[in-house]
């Protein structure tokens, strides 16, 4: 036992001591880059694509901005292999070194420089287990003939794939040629996206905005394209194509709403990839092509606020990026604010309150579930020697929603709208900490030489307390007033066949069905099936709430179904609530652990990290 206690100890000390060197020179606790020394400018990839051996090769060019007289140039990478590294044109080889592992941050690569190198070229090739890699069968796509490869850097996943300075302050511009099978379409967060296979399997981008190295996105697959507007277009594999078409045909309303509010989109176009089911999130908002789920396809357009969610991150987050993982919120708060106000424009107001009081409502069950007290509901977060992940919960999300809202709400929406467009453009291509959004906020509302104001908005207590502050806004929903009768009325009696659901959307289902008690019995849960046939439903948000209340009361015809679901489905928001419902009780443990054990190698890395963890 002290050997233990001696070994977890040195540990904990060493990843403390080396967090505490990066502080030197890097303010980002989850980079061990030396970007205050100098910095990437431009990265130029040229790699090959090897779906047998399911390894990328290659070399990365990057393109060096010295800021101090340094000798060396530190990067980050974990699992990549390293094969030489030479400076310039001249490619004059140099040494470099692989430092010790660290636990979720790789091993950082230092290079020998000078202060005149201009570039450095870098031959490398990646581990089959790539986390930010996900490879896929035939057998896991839509079409079941070709296999398929899409990336998901984010968090801190690029220097998986890429050796770089991996951390949300550092921006770059980049540039690719993709080497890979003739049959297939490659397509990246730049320009050079076509749609249509090339002959040699040779596809060249550029991407000429300045990104961090979270949003440099790579596909592979059996892909066809179909235009949307004039600046957007949606990509998918041939047997999703049409349906995703018809899903996204309003896309050109939200770009023109969400212009019209905070000011021009920067991007050029706006286009989506529905990628295959294992997909860990709802979107991903890489510039140019943001990834999406398959799930959020309902066939009634219900679901879009994901994808207006991810066009808003055009301005808040890839456009003004949060400049460490603890300060998430300035991306994603900002973002479902910015989502809501889009979909009010284009669908009205009853619609978008609609959202806020979920979202209110997901907000609370977040604060319960991790406790009112717990320092991961702050908005600003201490994320030392911890994986970013961590950080990806409701609360940045939510609860930075509902602090913003509340600025709306105090200082009138055309003063709160004017004062955002000017922080876009203002601050366009750069990052934001939380206190500089707060030093921004103080000096054009003048917040502390008003009382009034300092009281009734409670700052510190959304930003740096714990739970939910007693000022919250609250979202008023007609719609949502008429659910909860028709959820009384069938808690008093009222058969389900015969309550008034004519009209209903997916968002009045979801708070019907949050809204039932968990004492509800077994009997009254197969009256609901028998009437509205849940169990069935091809709406998978629906099936992940209903799914969960199948499991309180062990009904054993919605296993089937819900067996088939989790081997489907890999976006984590849907998929985690059940394993944890399931995990609350041995039979539900035992039997989740049997479906989970076939389900996971279809999982991506983010999606099966935190189901191991649910089920040890």
């Amino acid at each position: 036992m002290r050997i233990i206690y001696f070994f977890f100890f040195t540990t904990l000390v060493l990843t403390m001591s080396i967090a505490q060197k990066q502080q030197h020179t890097n303010s980002d606790i989850h980079s061990f880059a030396n970007s205050t020394e100098v910095s990437v400018k431009h990265l130029g990839l040229e790699l090959s694509v090897n779906f047998e051996t399911k390894i990328i090769s290659g070399h990365a060019m990057l393109m060096l901005n010295h800021k101090k007289k340094t000798n060396k140039l530190v990067l980050d990478t974990r699992d990549l292999t390293i094969e030489k590294v030479t400076l310039d044109e001249k490619e004059m080889p140099t040494k470099f070194s692989l430092g010790d592992e660290v636990k979720f941050l790789g091993k950082p690569l230092t290079i020998v420089i000078t202060p005149k190198t201009k570039s450095v070229k870098i031959y490398y090739r990646t581990s089959p287990n790539a986390g930010a890699l996900q490879w896929l069968e035939p057998s896991q796509t839509s079409g079941k003939e070709k296999p398929f490869l899409f990336t998901q850097s984010q968090a801190i996943l690029a220097r998986t794939w890429v050796p770089c300075m991996d951390g949300p302050g550092v921006r770059m511009t980049y540039s690719a040629t993709i080497h890979t099978r003739p049959d297939l379409v490659a397509v990246m967060s730049a320009s050079g996206n076509s749609g249509t296979k090339k002959s040699d399997g040779v596809y060249s981008f550029e991407m000429e905005q300045p990104i961090p190295s979270y949003l440099l996105a790579l596909a592979i697959g059996d892909l066809q394209f179909r235009p949307l507007g004039n600046r957007s277009g949606v990509y998918a594999e041939p047997s999703m194509i049409e349906k995703s078409a018809n899903e996204f045909v309003d896309i050109e309303k939200m770009i023109s709403a969400a212009e019209e509010l905070y000011g021009p989109y920067r991007w050029e176009r706006y286009d989506l990839l529905v990628l295959p089911p294992s997909f860990p999130f709802g979107g991903m908002e890489n510039p140019r092509l943001t990834f999406a789920t398959p799930t959020i396809l309902a066939g009634d357009r219900s679901l879009v606020a994901l994808v207006a969610h991810e066009l808003a991150h055009s301005w808040s987050g890839n456009l003004v990026t949060n400049a460490t993982w603890n300060d998430f919120w300035v991306n994603e708060g900002f973002t479902v604010y910015f989502e809501h106000r889009i979909m009010e424009k284009v669908y009205g107001k009853a619609y978008s309150e609609m959202l806020a009081t979920l979202t209110l409502k997901d907000l609370k069950s977040t604060i319960a579930d991790m406790g009112a007290e717990n320092p991961d509901t702050h908005l600003k977060l201490n994320l030392l020697n911890r994986d970013p992940d961590d950080g990806v919960t409701d609360i940045a999300y939510n609860k930075g929603y509902f602090f913003l809202r509340l600025m709306e709400e105090t200082f009138g929406r055309e003063r709160w709208d004017s004062f955002l467009k000017t922080y876009f453009n203002e601050n366009a291509f750069s990052t934001m900490t939380t206190e500089q959004f707060l030093e921004k906020l103080d000096t054009h509302f003048q917040i502390k030489h008003s009382r009034s104001f300092t009281e009734k908005l409670k700052i510190s207590s959304w930003v740096y307390g714990p739970g939910l502050p007693d000022n919250c806004p609250k979202p008023q929903s007609d719609e949502f007033d008429k659910v909860l009768m028709q959820v009384n009325s069938f808690l008093d009696g009222t058969q389900a066949s015969k309550l008034n659901t004519e009209g209903w959307t997916t968002h009045h289902w979801l708070y019907f069905l949050r809204n039932l008690p968990d004492s509800l019995r077994l009997e009254k849960v197969i009256e609901l099936d028998y009437a509205f046939y849940f169990t069935r439903s091809g709406n998978s948000e629906i099936l992940s709430e209903w799914f969960q209340r199948c499991i309180k009361v062990n009904y054993e015809t919605a296993f089937g179904p819900m067996r088939n679901y989790l081997m489907n489905v890999g976006r984590r928001k849907l998929i985690k609530p059940l394993y944890v419902e399931l995990a609350k009780t041995p039979s539900g443990k035992a039997w989740a652990k049997e479906v989970y054990t076939k389900a996971r190698p279809g999982y991506h890395s983010v999606s099966y990290n935190t189901i191991d963890g649910i089920l040890k």
